[in-house]
């Protein structure tokens, strides 16, 4: 596989403050494996003149909110509502302040790689300031982080850590607006709210397998390094599928309709024992796999 180029070294000083910024600063840029998009676009071939328009560009226009993304992290979704429905997320990331967090994501992390959507990361202190509605569009980051499925690839192990303090206790509102996993050639239907897993046995587990393969990284051993992170209570009203409250968007165009059917996705462990939190969030959780097999609302 040939590498692609990360650089972190800003979002060193930003989100990981003086304790490792060193350490960042010694091996800011890493070797990350090349992961393709899924799917190629229709289309004729580039022409020699766009390709030069495209260069000239480069070479003279400011891309300031581009030169931005400087923190890149690798996870999981799924559809809001379908559980079944999961996908290995790219993100990167501009750091606004100590609190907001914006992220592209994309399908792959080569050239080709296809925009597949956003999410915006906020702290729990802003988290507390929305309203109960919108909080239901949001999703935690604890189980991400604690379970070693969300990475930041090419820093040093000291460096993923301390930024993983700071995402565990951050919460998401993520849309995808072009849905390469279910093979669509095309940005066809509407954007769709995603969620983050929550628990252990949610996850496609040769997903992430596949994932730790081609990263070279163990996430059971990332789990272990994360063990003395402190995992933080979760506030009410975020993860809101787990109490039964989906929310989505409907698609007049009838692609989602490929997602209700979990359409090119594996089936997930969702009824398994081990997807299923133990006492008293159990309750919680059956609810949610009946909000996962029901229609959207």
């Amino acid at each position: 596989m040939h590498p692609t180029r990360t650089c972190t070294g800003r979002a060193a000083a930003a989100v990981f403050g003086a304790a490792v910024l060193a350490a960042v600063a010694l091996t800011a840029c890493g070797d990350n494996p090349k992961s393709d998009s899924p799917v190629s676009p229709p289309g004729a071939e580039t022409a020699a003149k766009t390709k030069v328009l495209e260069a000239g560009a480069a070479a003279v226009q400011a891309k300031a909110p581009l030169d931005a993304l400087n923190a890149y992290l690798d996870g999981f979704h799924f559809y809001n509502g379908r559980l079944q429905a999961q996908m290995e997320a790219h993100h990167y990331c501009a750091i606004l302040n100590d609190d907001v967090i914006q992220c592209v994501i994309y399908d792959g992390n080569a050239r080709d790689a296809k925009l597949m959507g956003v999410e915006y990361v906020i702290s729990a202190k802003l988290f507390e300031t929305l309203p109960e509605a919108e909080r239901a569009l949001w999703h935690s980051h604890v189980h991400e982080v604690k379970s070693g499925q969300l990475i930041a690839p090419g820093i040093p192990d000291v460096a993923e850590r301390e930024l993983m303090k700071k995402l565990v206790g951050t919460y998401g509102k993520t849309w995808h607006t072009w849905h390469t996993d279910l093979g669509q050639a095309l940005p066809i239907g509407v954007p769709q709210l995603m969620m983050g897993f929550t628990a252990d046995g949610q996850a496609d587990p040769a997903m992430v397998a596949e994932r730790d393969r081609r990263f070279g990284i163990d996430s059971a051993k990332k789990r272990e390094q994360r063990r003395e992170i402190e995992a933080p209570p979760i506030a009410a009203g975020a993860d809101a599928w787990q109490q039964g409250r989906t929310v989505q968007i409907e698609d007049p165009t009838g692609a989602a309709d490929q997602v209700a059917q979990g359409a090119a996705h594996a089936p997930a462990q969702a009824d398994s024992a081990a997807s299923r939190p133990s006492g008293a969030d159990a309750g919680s959780a059956s609810a949610a796999s009946a909000a996962s097999a029901a229609p959207t609302r």
